[in-house]
């Protein structure tokens, strides 16, 4: 008989051992990222303006090699000195409709490939819808318009409506399938991706994809906000910094560039989000539990990608970066391009442009440099470099379709914002070697330093959008600040060696795209 009570005892404490476990690692997780996530939105939905203020479109279009009269932009201050800027001539500017063959993609050839992903997906999953048709509502999801915006000058349109949905998505979409990179899998001999990305080196990166069958790079946090990047770090190994990815972009955006892809800070659960959601085995192999009881998961890379070096989370919730993927590059093909002012990624050695002060005269005489644009272009992407700090420029993409016209795609830029108190001025030898630079570039740089525009109150003021609290610290924005004076200064003293029209480059206003899926 006492046997047979602690049998009973036995099962017993097993059943309540097993709905511990049950609730430790399944109910608990929801709980807390239920709690995080309203307690964010209840944060922010009073406080945040829009992330693409509606704006007139009856501006008139200026040009001239100074910034533009600012004193009737200014006599409408509002308290947002975000929507103040886009509200700006610079940024309302009218431009021409564009011919249909200036947009990156044909819209109907993307929703025809939408539908037979959607279809290959779900005949994978074996859903139980998986035969179904799209609805009109599915097949307009905000990545999909993100990538029909794309056109010839941008990837999307100054005030676009769906980068900000976008934004609003990739935060909040569940997420529902957990995989490798592709240059992950190159190391793995999974696949020939050596015209596509370099293997990673130093950084874990996951693909995610959502409920409305988008997908985004997952690049988790690191280490926090006011670590610095050690003075005797190589830049190609430095570690590279989620919150960086986001500041990129809205540092891009603010300068009007526009060449990086939509990035949002968001809380993932490990275990549901990733672990639960993957159907990859390699990558459920990697996971593990700390002895602080937290969920820890490593990648495979070159060189920084064993169990110490894994990201952890808090037990179960990790924060990190989400930036948009392009279209397909069976749709949309894009070409790597060495950039002419590499750096040397040895321990010894310099290139030739740090030892060559004639450089330029050279590079400009080469395809396809002796085109103006392609190296105005290099030009915007050095002054973006240095005023986020990342000497990881190696490489930049371009699409095809557009040829040496094209702008250039501002990618991965994780390695910026490493330290606050150093400026790296050889970032910025694009510019002082060939002082060249846009017109407009140069007006929304000296707009950008005035009071009532100052860089990094707008940034400050930009970054409160996103899902995560405090994307830069204090002494990042005001390095921007004292980073924008220094290109601003060297653009001045090519003006005065070489003459204002030598140095300041007139174009035609680039033309507005509307275009939507039908």
């Amino acid at each position: 008989m006492l046997l047979l009570r602690r049998d009973r005892l036995l099962l017993l404490l097993a059943f309540f051992a097993i709905l511990a476990a049950d609730f430790y690692f399944h109910l608990w997780p929801e709980i807390q990222s239920r709690f995080v996530r309203d307690c964010d939105c209840q944060t922010k939905s009073s406080t945040v303006p829009a992330i693409e203020p509606t704006v007139p479109n009856t501006a008139q279009g200026t040009s001239g090699p100074t910034v533009l009269n600012t004193s009737e932009a200014a006599a409408t201050t509002t308290s947002s000195k975000l929507q103040q800027l886009f509200s700006h001539p610079l940024y309302r500017a009218p431009e021409p409709k564009s011919p249909n063959q200036d947009l990156l993609l044909n819209p109907k050839e993307v929703i025809h490939n939408y539908r037979k992903r959607v279809a290959n997906l779900n005949r994978r999953r074996r859903t139980k819808d998986s035969d179904r048709n799209l609805t009109d509502s599915e097949a307009h999801t905000s990545w999909l318009q993100f990538h029909v915006g794309i056109n010839k000058e941008a990837l999307y349109p100054r005030h676009s409506s769906a980068v900000a949905q976008l934004l609003r998505d990739m935060s909040n979409v569940t997420i529902i399938g957990a995989d490798y990179s592709a240059d992950e899998k190159a190391l793995n001999g999974e696949c020939d991706c050596s015209q596509i990305v370099k293997p990673s080196g130093t950084h874990l990166k996951l693909v995610l994809r959502f409920q409305d069958f988008g997908k985004a790079m997952f690049k988790p946090m690191r280490q926090r906000r006011d670590e610095q990047t050690p003075e005797d770090f190589f830049y190609f190994v430095d570690y590279q910094r989620h919150n960086a990815e986001i500041a990129a972009f809205h540092l891009d955006r603010i300068l009007d560039f526009r060449r990086v892809p939509p990035v949002a800070g968001r809380l993932v659960n490990v275990s549901r989000d990733i672990l639960e959601a993957t159907t990859n085995t390699d990558l459920e192999s990697v996971f593990f539990v700390s002895p602080a009881n937290n969920v820890c998961f490593f990648a495979k890379c070159l060189y920084m990608c064993k169990t110490e070096y894994a990201v952890c989370g808090n037990p179960h919730m990790l924060e990190g970066s989400l930036s948009t993927f392009l279209p397909s590059l069976s749709l949309a093909p894009r070409l790597s391009v060495p950039n002419p002012w590499i750096r040397s990624y040895t321990f010894t050695g310099k290139e030739e442009w740090e030892i060559n002060l004639a450089y330029c005269d050279s590079i400009k005489q080469l395809p396809p440099y002796n085109n103006p644009q392609r190296l105005l272009n290099v030009i915007d992407m050095a002054i973006f470099d240095f005023l986020i700090g990342n000497m990881d420029r190696h490489h930049y993409e371009i699409f095809t379709k557009f040829g040496d016209d094209g702008f250039l795609l501002h990618l991965d830029n994780a390695r910026g914002f490493g330290q606050h108190s150093h400026d790296e001025m050889t970032i910025l030898a694009p510019l002082y070697q060939c002082c060249m630079l846009k017109n407009d570039t140069w007006q929304r740089l000296n707009l950008l330093v005035l009071p009532e525009y100052r860089l990094s109150d707008i940034m400050r003021e930009s970054l409160i959008s996103d899902r995560l609290s405090k994307i830069l610290t204090e002494p990042h924005l005001q390095a921007l600040d004292r980073r924008l004076e220094t290109v601003l200064r060297v653009v001045r003293r090519c003006i005065r060696v070489h003459g204002v029209e030598a140095v300041l480059h007139h174009r035609i206003p680039t033309p507005k795209y509307t275009t939507t899926l039908q």
